[in-house]
Parts: structure tokens; sequence; C-alpha cells
């Protein structure tokens, strides 16, 4: 089975299935089995009959006539890859080896590919998590990014990275050392509630608290306020509070719990806020009728430590300093991770350009980015088929097969170099060192016996040059060889350096030529 592929003109790239056993009318008529509207073209044109594996083409005394590969026919019997030209249209005939019904068949039944579609779940517990995480967490990321630009999500990622870091692992240390003055604030308030009973204690006996002694806690720092009060919250110091019920939150709720707690527990303590701290204690007395002792009143301590309120300054502080180193060493990683990534990118769109147009064959990049690999391999493949096609219409016009070797082309140059009495060197399409006379091995400090075939970059000692050089060779080859210039110091002595650029019949660069004349 054949068909015809349209490989030149406004129709470039459509395609025309070939019946079999019948006669296929191709012209501008639209009656035609295969209608092409193109000036130029006679309503029949020409038909192709097609029997098995030969195809048969008759010229229907179109007004311009019909080309096969080149040569005017009236009747021929085609093949695979033929050329039929026609006026502002290049017909090429491509013979089908599969069954076409066959290859529908295939094409229905396999699954359309898609950007967005996830591949199967691997086996594997390691692949499993990273798929998990590639097509079930990120395509909430990649939505955002659709909204907002790369780098900025990345700023934003790496803040949210420091943040919760810095949380992670220096707040529950802050958070340790005021634990443990906590501790040590209760431990403090027992002791008063101790040294209470201890001071009192016949007092206590009797169960007069009316005359228990607290006045040593009115000069004790850190102590901003205190109730002594018994079992039904009624007050009996400080003395300004005498007779009074218990008002204050806190007092009420260490009554609450000195009345119903039933834990070994004889301190009740809670974070008040403003850097205070409340502690509660019983005040047991020793009953001689029971042999135990027995609470007879409750003291309620506020605490305002000036070691708390330093500790929360401190912490705050130091939060405040590692949030701040932090972001400072986030912000020299956003730098390098950005412009890292960003590189090899760059080098692409660079590359994807020479390509373009014709300076270099293949994409390959001295960037190492594995990622970036199927992308090169694609725009390779595009590349290619691009060099194909223009190779395809070129066929006619007398253009190259394949593009020229630089071999002869260099040949010349060598030849052009012996007699040119001045520091003289080249270089082939790729920029490496093919040829340099003695006078420019002394000149840039470059050998051809151990450098030849090195890039220019990396065998020039002294990169401004070799960098110089290359711009020149690009400038160049890109403006049909005409010789570029610039002025550089070698030596110690301004010099002029001249590169011309020697293009193929291909059209692409082949050698470049450059010497180096001292200003005068």
């Amino acid at each position: 089975m054949f068909k015809l592929v349209v490989v030149a003109g406004p129709l470039r790239g459509e395609e025309f299935l070939l019946s079999n056993d019948e006669e296929n009318l191709i012209g501008r008529d639209e009656d035609n089995t295969i209608s092409i509207p193109l000036p130029g073209i006679s309503l029949k044109q020409f038909s192709i009959e097609v029997t098995d594996e030969t195809a048969y083409l008759k010229d229907l005394g179109s007004s311009n006539g019909t080309l096969v590969n080149g040569n005017l026919v009236r009747s021929a019997t085609i093949q695979d890859k033929d050329k039929i030209i026609l006026p502002d249209c290049i017909l090429q005939v491509v013979y089908l080896k599969e069954n076409i019904i066959l290859v529908k068949k295939q094409l229905e039944d396999e699954e359309e590919e898609s950007f967005e579609k996830a591949p199967p779940l691997p086996k594997a517990l390691p692949q499993k998590i990273t798929h998990l995480f590639k097509y079930k967490v990120m395509p909430f990321i990649h939505g955002m990014n659709e909204e907002y630009e790369w780098r900025i999500m990345l700023a934003i990622f790496l803040a949210i990275f420091v943040i919760t870091t810095i949380t992670l692992t220096i707040f529950p240390v802050l958070q340790d050392s005021k634990k443990i003055l906590l501790v040590e604030s209760a431990k403090r308030g027992v002791h008063f509630a101790q040294e209470i009973g201890r001071m009192n204690a016949r007092a206590l006996e009797q169960k007069n608290i009316d005359r228990v002694d607290t006045a040593f806690l009115d000069n004790e720092e850190g102590v901003s306020s205190y109730e002594l009060f018994d079992m039904e919250g009624r007050i009996v110091r400080p003395i300004g509070k005498l007779n009074n019920y218990i008002s204050d939150p806190f007092s009420i709720k260490t009554r609450d719990w000195a009345k119903t707690s039933k834990s070994g527990k004889n301190e009740y303590v809670r974070v008040l806020g403003e850097g205070e701290i409340g502690v509660g204690s019983r005040i047991n007395a020793y009953n001689a009728k029971l042999g135990a002792f027995e609470p007879v009143g409750i003291i309620s301590i506020r605490f305002a430590p000036r070691t708390l309120a330093m500790e929360a300054t401190k912490n705050s502080r130091a939060y405040l300093e590692a949030l701040t180193t932090s972001a400072l060493v986030a912000i020299i990683f956003f730098g390098i991770i950005y412009f890292l990534t960003l590189r090899p990118l760059e080098e692409l769109r660079y590359l994807v350009d020479q390509g373009i147009k014709g300076k270099i064959r293949t994409i390959e990049g001295k960037y190492l980015m594995g990622e970036l690999g199927k992308l090169k391999n694609s725009i390779n493949n595009i590349l290619q088929k691009n060099r194909e096609l223009s190779t395809d219409t070129d066929d006619f016009e007398g253009g190259m097969e394949e593009m020229e070797d630089d071999g002869p082309y260099l040949s010349h140059l060598q030849e052009f170099m012996k007699g040119s009495g001045v520091s003289t060197m080249i270089l082939d399409s790729d920029k490496n060192l093919k040829f340099i006379n003695e006078q420019g091995e002394d000149l840039v400090g470059i050998r051809e016996n151990v450098s030849q075939g090195e890039s220019l970059l990396d065998c020039a000692p002294e990169k401004g040059l070799a960098a110089t050089i290359i711009e020149l060779c690009d400038n160049s080859g890109g403006n049909n060889g005409i010789s570029e210039e610039a002025e550089y110091e070698l030596g110690g002595v301004p010099s002029t350096i001249y590169v011309t650029c020697l293009i193929g019949k291909d059209n692409y660069p082949k050698g470049f030529y450059i010497t180096f004349i001292p200003v005068t």
C-alpha cells in the first residue's frame, strides 16, 4: 500500500492514502480522488494506479507537466521515496509495509498519551513512595505554579522550610528551659507553704489559723501577691484582706483543687500569663486525735520572678537570632539554587538557537543535569528531521544531501597558513584547535602537538583571549564568513585579532582562520 506525503510547499505535512486496484486521480479538481488546491496544478494533473506492491504514474496532459525525481515524465513506475514535483508542491511516495487496517486498530487500542496522566504504580517500596509524592502531592504544587512564578514559589517554600526547621529545633529547647524554671518556682512555693507550717505549728495544731504569721512573704523577691485562707475561702492573711472571701480566680481554683484533689501532690501550679506563675498548697496541721495531718488552710501565691521575664526575653531573642541567621543563609541558598537551575536552561536555549542557525548538529551542553536528557534528545530529533526536510527540498535546487566534512576546508586553510608570515591559528567548526604556526605558539602559549583537537577554551592559557576569539568566530560564522576583528594585548603588546570563517557548500561554517597582527 502506498501514500503520498507533502514534503515542501504550503501543504507540507499532509498525507494522502492511495487506493489499491483502482485509478487514483490527482489534481486541483475537488472531484478527484486526491484534491490539491494549489495554483499551477491542473484540474487533472496525473493518475496513479496501485497494484499490490507496484504503483504506476501517468500524466493526464497537464499544462506544466509532472516531474519524478527531477525528470519530466509522461508515465513511470514509482517506488518508495520517489519525489513527484508539482508547482509549489513536492510529494514523496511512501510504501506502507503494514496493513493499514492493522495500524488503525493498533492506534485505536493504544491508550492516548497524556502529559498529566500518571504511569502505573511501581511495586518496589522506594519507587512507590516517590511515585505517590510526585503524582499525588506535587499536582497541588504544580497547580500553584500555574498562577505563581517558579522563582516566587521557590522563595516561599524556602522561607517555610526555614521557619519550620527553626520552630521544630530551637523552640522545644527554649520550652524545656521554661519548664525547668516553672518546676523551680513550684518547689519554691511549696517551700513557702512548708515554712508557714513550721513557723506556725502551735497555732495550726490549735486550728487557730487567724494567728498564722506570713509576714516574711511580704519581703520575698518575686512574690507579687498571696492569699492565705481557710477551707471555706475566708482570707486571714494579708491583714489588708482579713475576713474577706477570696475573689482572685487563681485562689478560687486553688481552693477547688484542695477540696477535690485525691492525688498525693500537695501543690497546684499554673502559668497565669504576663510573666506570672501561680502556686497553691495546702497548710496541714497535726491532729492528735486522728494521729495524722489534715488540711486547715490554703495558700495561693502569685510569682512574677524576674528570671522568668528574663528567660522569656532571652528565648525570644534567641529565636529571632536563629531565624534571622537562617533567613540570611536561605537567601544565599536561594541564589545558588535559582541560578544553578537557570544556567543549564539558558545554555539549552543558546544551543537550540545555534542548532536552528545550523552552527551545531546536536545539542550536548557542558552542564550536567540528567533531567534535561530526554528534552535534549527530543530537540536533537527535531533538528535532525529539520535537516532531513531541508535536504529533501534542496535536492532539487542543487543542494547537498548531507553536511560536508570539515577536513578538505581545513586543509586549504592550512596551505594558506604556510605563507602567512604572521602568527596564525586555525580552528575547526567546533572551535577546536587544528593548526597553529610557530609564531602563534610563541605568542599565545599553545603547543600544537599537545593541544591539537582540544577546545580552545580548554587549551588556551589565557581564558579572556579564548573567549574573545570564540566570540569573533561566532560573529563571522553568523555573517556568512565576513572577517571580524578585535584588539587585545598579547605579551604586553597591543594586537589586532582577525577572524575569518570559511563557509561550506552546505552553508555551515567549516573552519576559522585567525591571525594576530601587532598594532603599530
